[in-house]
């Protein structure tokens, strides 16, 4: 699991790098309608951060074998007002939020990464399971910014990019 924690610390200032100091405009721009902008995903970071991943890793386990709430995170575009944020502010707290999951984790004194509990639909849901898929998302979401600033820099300068290489 330190590879894990490890990889999350790394991801911060990976994430902190490319998505620091971009375009005003780049911010809220998308491709198309119903591909994110810059802001929501950094909104998206935050709110996973603390109330996804870093919540339901604690929870199951201090409190194995009880369900934990539900939650909606694209419900959370409109809740939390994504659009109306501010970017540098939203980042920076994402960062901050990082930095607490990665001193907690580094905390834990013998965790028991095997305490679940059982998903109506999902099935068992271990502590291990929870901080695996944080940093899977943490992947996801590197190539899902990755592709965003590709695709603008390809709408800003008009150029056709496919000298660089194929997508």
């Amino acid at each position: 699991m330190n590879f894990v924690v490890e990889q999350l610390n790394q991801n911060k200032t990976l994430l902190y790098n490319i998505l620091r100091d971009v375009d005003n405009a780049m911010i809220v721009w998308k491709k198309t309608p119903d591909k994110w902008c810059l802001l929501e995903i950094v909104c998206h970071l935050y709110d996973e951060e603390r109330d996804d991943f870093r919540f339901r890793t604690q929870w199951v386990l201090k409190r194995p074998n009880e369900v934990p709430p539900p939650f909606n995170p694209i419900d959370w575009i409109s809740e939390h007002s994504y659009l109306q944020q501010d970017y540098s502010k939203m980042l920076n707290q994402f960062i901050k939020e990082r930095e607490q999951s990665i001193k907690w984790l580094r905390s834990l004194k013998n965790p028991k990464w095997d305490n679940s509990f059982e998903h109506p639909k999902l099935g068992a849901m271990t502590a291990k399971y929870f901080l695996n898929n944080w940093l899977a998302h943490d992947y996801l979401h590197l190539r899902q910014i990755t592709k965003l600033k590709f695709d603008y820099f390809s709408f800003k300068t008009g150029n056709n990019l496919n000298y660089a290489g194929e997508w």
